[in-house]
């Protein structure tokens, strides 16, 4: 909230409660006892989305990403999406899927990694589609402007980040003995 306040995007609660849900949702994972089940059906779900997203994007690649913000240019959702933010989706989705595999005998990185995913998917999700009533925008125009430039760079973010925040809350853990 503080963020977009001071970055001149203003106040806007439903985006707060996306974020809300990004983290509980991420969170979900401590909820599944057989943590290997529960990321394969996050996956899946992970992929269809991406997948709906990206094709949202194919049918309209011309529609401004609606958060590009240039204020020393006067520029705010002018721009057209490029290429990298409307396949970040897609990018996102195949590190997570790699990180997923790669730390396949550390379950929590691959866990935490998955279901940040689904966080992200959802949360920014709720947010952008609820434009669509809060701010009158078209369902491509909240998918593709505001859904993918969103959500994409933090499912890049969350694959690279997680695990080595995983990984280095485990290493506090053993030097103090827990």
């Amino acid at each position: 909230m503080f963020g977009d306040a001071l970055t001149g995007f203003g106040l806007s609660p439903q985006w707060s409660v996306g974020n809300g849900l990004v983290g509980m949702i991420a969170g979900m994972a401590l909820l599944f006892a057989d943590k290997k089940k529960g990321m394969n059906v996050v996956l899946i779900i992970g992929v269809v989305l991406a997948a709906i997203a990206t094709v949202f994007w194919l049918l309209n690649p011309n529609l401004a990403n609606m958060m590009f913000f240039a204020p020393d240019e006067g520029i705010f959702g002018d721009a057209t999406i490029t290429w990298f933010a409307a396949l970040s989706a897609v990018i996102g989705l195949v590190l997570v899927l790699i990180v997923r595999f790669a730390f396949g005998e550390n379950v929590d990185v691959a866990a935490a990694v998955t279901w940040s995913m689904l966080g992200n998917l959802t949360g920014i999700g709720f947010a952008a589609i609820s434009d669509i009533w809060i701010n009158g925008y078209s369902p491509a125009v909240a998918i593709v402007g505001e859904f993918l430039p969103a959500a994409g760079p933090n499912l890049i973010f969350a694959a690279i980040l997680v695990p080595i925040l995983v990984v280095a809350y485990a290493a506090v853990q053993r030097q103090v003995g827990r």
